[in-house]
């Protein structure tokens, strides 16, 4: 250790003769720690790190298991009020429960209308997740009983927006939905939960919908009690389920609980893709660290005549590796630190592009763990750097050197073995790469190619969530919607326009059915199917193709013959070689209501474009079921829909100045953001694949160029022998070649036992995909052969005169 800070200066001073040496070994290393450091703060973050709670280990998601008969596929389902009462008042594993739901609500006054994702929540939401306001206090008990105070409490976004920030703003009103309620409480910068949630507001239940079983919208969050392990609380809710399913048959029989650990809830979905991404910039990594490795090799090869004066001066063997080893620690620490300011541009950069679709996006940053993180890969970095130079120096007889001449073609020519070996592990490494690059662009684009059941072309989209307070009837809701499609399609260069309850590709409402004709049965037993709502000119506007029967008009009002759509799944499901038009059904939830099936429509994607089974679906007319929350779908005759809104938004305020709208756009963005995970994912492989291609492109150029530049006299006896041109060509060529190819088979290889780690990432390829393998191995070779071409080109240009007079 006492030598430590000499070894240190030494080093720095190497460093700084071999400025280019320097400067191509931080940057390539500052990329592959750069990469690591940026994934790893999301990866932290979202997988790794505790939920920003007391305790966080106890939090527990419990949620019902729904009916396999019924929903296909479906692991978990939402709660239903009545289930969840009974699983709080019935067991002894957890200190308590809450229940919330998401939610829209409309905040006017005091500025221009804003609609704001909200949560309701019970009044034990925030001790339950032992959270308190950093302002004013949370909710109370009794504030969640239908009747009680109208409270809210607000994230720290929305304070800082609305109220500036004023601890003032406690005890004010805001108007919600219409109603006024007061501010009680502001939540830390950094909470989020629900992830989108801005403010939240007691979740009252009627006595009616506190005895609701067969509809379920609801979240359930429970902390464990202390010393209770999660499978015994497993094993209780089952046995509660089981016994509600014989106690309540008809709504209840089939549907079991899921306890899941909180943390395991909310990253689910995206921990595969985080993984793979995680382990494709380790890939990176090595590919640089060979690199590194390459160079130092050389650079210390260079040496090994200095060394070998030290050594026969009495410097032992340790002291000599030492130095090597801290001479590319310097490098890699430097890298590192390089590294760490590219993975804050990354971070912002993948926060910038898909923030909005990471769980837990409010706590990715780089901090003390990453900057932990970063150190210690540049640490081990610099050992794996230096492992290669330090090898084959223990492995080479130092003194041989000492008969080495001084000039400059006697400098050591070995080494090669080593140097090939590490390009051979670029190579396959970059392959690895750029497969599952190559397979998630082919996913991607067979995503794109899936057609969604609708034209989103020349159409733009915007959701309107009308307040029950101003829109009591079902006649103002269906007279709000009707006099803002009116103007809407007056506008000029709009071709139709109409509403639907929830866009295709986003998901909605399923419910139980019972069709006229066949044996009645239990709620829990009946088939579930989706339900629309939507509004005449909606087909239209969607370009949703009728193949019988006809469409919604305005003479189906709320006293006219109650009549619906079938989609042409629903029609092969239930009604199997006949004709559905005619046919009767009863929507469970709107039970005394016969409805008759007026027309089939095609088959609309509504729930991803992932989806390989098309869903059955009905349509109901906006009159006769109205809803407060509609998405609104605009077609233009122009090319650029997105123009439009401006005048869409003061058609829509024509009606009602106070509604707020939003998510203004334009279909064809929508469609792109429904493939975003996938998009997210492909982007990503495809810069690390990208930068693995450059990385083994640097490899193979750099050992060429020394190998030429080492065997220049070699090169130029072979020449006043008699060797062409060609000949000199091919001998470079070709010992650049042979390392590159072996790379490429192992990578083959490789690949076709780690791409199968994608597989629930693609869609529509294999895993094994022969094309994708051909393209991306035939690519890397090309590549390895332009890199090949500059040092084969300059071995060339060797005179035999210039190189013999340097022997």
């Amino acid at each position: 250790m006492n030598m430590l800070p000499q070894d240190v200066r030494y080093g720095l001073r190497m460093l700084r003769k071999s400025p280019g040496f320097a400067a191509v070994a931080l940057l390539i290393l500052a990329l592959g720690i750069g990469a690591n450091s940026a994934i790893f703060s999301v990866v932290h973050a979202v997988l790794l790190r505790p939920l920003p709670f007391p305790e966080s280990e106890r939090l527990v998601e419990v949620a019902h298991v729904p009916p396999p008969e019924q929903f296909p596929g479906r692991k978990t389902f939402a709660v239903s009020p009545a289930n969840y009462l009974d699983w709080r008042a019935q067991n002894d594993v957890f200190e308590n429960m809450t229940v919330l739901t998401g939610t829209d609500l409309n905040l006017t006054g005091g500025g221009a209308p804003e609609s704001l994702p909200a949560a309701a929540v019970s009044a034990d939401f925030f001790s339950v997740l032992r959270v308190a306001p950093t302002l004013g206090r949370g909710f109370a008990e009794g504030e969640d009983q239908r009747g009680g105070a109208k409270v809210a409490v607000l994230s720290q976004a929305l304070w800082k927006s609305r109220f500036g920030g004023n601890p003032g703003a406690i005890g004010q009103a805001v108007v919600l939905d219409g109603q006024p309620y007061t501010v009680i409480g502001v939540m830390p910068a950094r909470f989020a939960f629900p992830d989108l949630a801005r403010l939240w507001v007691p979740l009252a239940w009627t006595d009616a919908e506190r005895s609701v079983r067969g509809i379920h919208d609801f979240e359930v969050i429970a902390r464990l009690k202390p010393g209770v392990p999660l499978q015994r609380a497993r094993a209780q809710m089952s046995a509660i389920s089981e016994r509600l399913a014989r106690q309540y048959p008809a709504d209840d029989k089939g549907w079991g609980a899921v306890v899941t650990p909180l943390r395991e809830d909310l990253v689910g979905d995206v921990r595969p893709a985080l993984l793979v991404l995680l382990g494709a910039v380790a890939f990176v990594l090595l590919i640089s660290c060979a690199n590194v490795a390459n160079l130092v090799l050389a650079k210390t090869l260079g040496r090994r005549k200095e060394i070998a004066v030290r050594t026969a001066l009495g410097a032992t063997r340790g002291r000599v590796l030492r130095q090597m080893f801290v001479e590319a620690t310097l490098i890699a620490v430097g890298g590192g630190a390089l590294g760490l300011t590219l993975a804050g541009s990354g971070v912002r950069l993948i926060m910038g592009l898909f923030g909005d679709r990471l769980p837990r996006a409010a706590e990715i940053h780089v901090d003390a763990t990453v900057l932990a993180f970063t150190l210690g890969i540049s640490l081990c970095t610099g050992l794996l750097a230096g492992l290669a130079p330090a090898w084959r120096l223990t492995s080479s007889n130092l003194n041989d050197a000492l008969k080495q001449g001084l000039g400059r073609t006697d400098a050591d020519t070995s080494g090669g073995r080593t140097r090939a070996a590490l390009v051979v592990v670029e190579v396959a490494l970059a392959l690895v790469l750029m497969t599952g690059a190559g397979l998630m662009v082919r996913s991607v684009g067979r995503l794109r190619d899936v057609d969604p059941g609708f034209d989103p072309r020349h159409v733009l989209k915007m959701i309107l969530s009308i307040p029950d307070a101003k829109y009591a009837t079902p006649e103002q809701k269906v007279g709000f919607y009707a006099r803002g499609i009116e103007r809407l399609r007056a506008l000029p260069g709009v071709d139709s326009a109409g509403v639907i309850s929830s866009l295709p590709l986003s998901g909605g409402s399923t419910q139980p059915i019972a069709i006229e004709g066949r044996p009645v049965v239990p709620l829990s037993e009946q088939p579930e199917i989706a339900v629309r709502v939507i509004s005449p000119g909606l087909l239209r506007s969607l370009r949703v193709r009728l193949l019988r029967g006809r469409d919604f008009s305005e003479a189906d009002r709320a006293d006219g013959r109650p009549v619906v759509l079938a989609s042409e799944s629903m029609a092969r499901q239930f009604w199997p070689g006949q004709d559905p038009i005619g046919k009767r059904l009863i929507l469970s939830f709107f039970p005394g209501v016969t409805r008759e099936v007026v027309g089939v429509v095609a088959d609309v994607k509504l729930r991803e474009l992932r989806t390989a089974e098309p869903v059955a679906a009905t349509y109901v007319p906006l009159a006769q079921m109205p809803r407060n929350g509609m998405a609104v779908v605009v077609r233009t005759t122009s090319s650029s829909p997105g123009a439009l809104a401006p005048a869409a938004v003061r058609a829509v305020h024509g009606v009602d100045p106070d509604e707020p709208i939003g998510e203004i756009q334009t279909m064809e963005d929508f469609l792109g953001d429904s493939i975003s995970p996938q998009r997210f994912n492909m982007l990503l492989l495809a810069a690390f694949a990208s930068l693995a291609l450059v990385l083994a492109a640097v490899g193979i150029y750099s050992v060429l160029s020394y190998s030429v530049k080492r065997r220049s006299r070699e090169i130029g006896i072979r020449m006043a022998l008699g060797a062409q041109w060609t000949d000199v060509l091919r001998m470079v060529v070709a010992q650049g070649m042979r390392p590159a190819l072996l790379g490429l088979a192992i990578g083959v290889a490789a690949s076709l036992a780690l791409s199968r780690a994608l597989t629930s990432l693609l869609f529509g390829v294999s895993a094994t995909d022969p094309p994708t393998l051909i393209v991306v191995s035939g690519l890397l070779a090309l590549v390895a052969l332009a890199a090949c071409a500059v040092p084969a080109h300059r071995a060339t240009r060797v005179q035999p005169t210039e190189a013999l007079q340097d022997s």
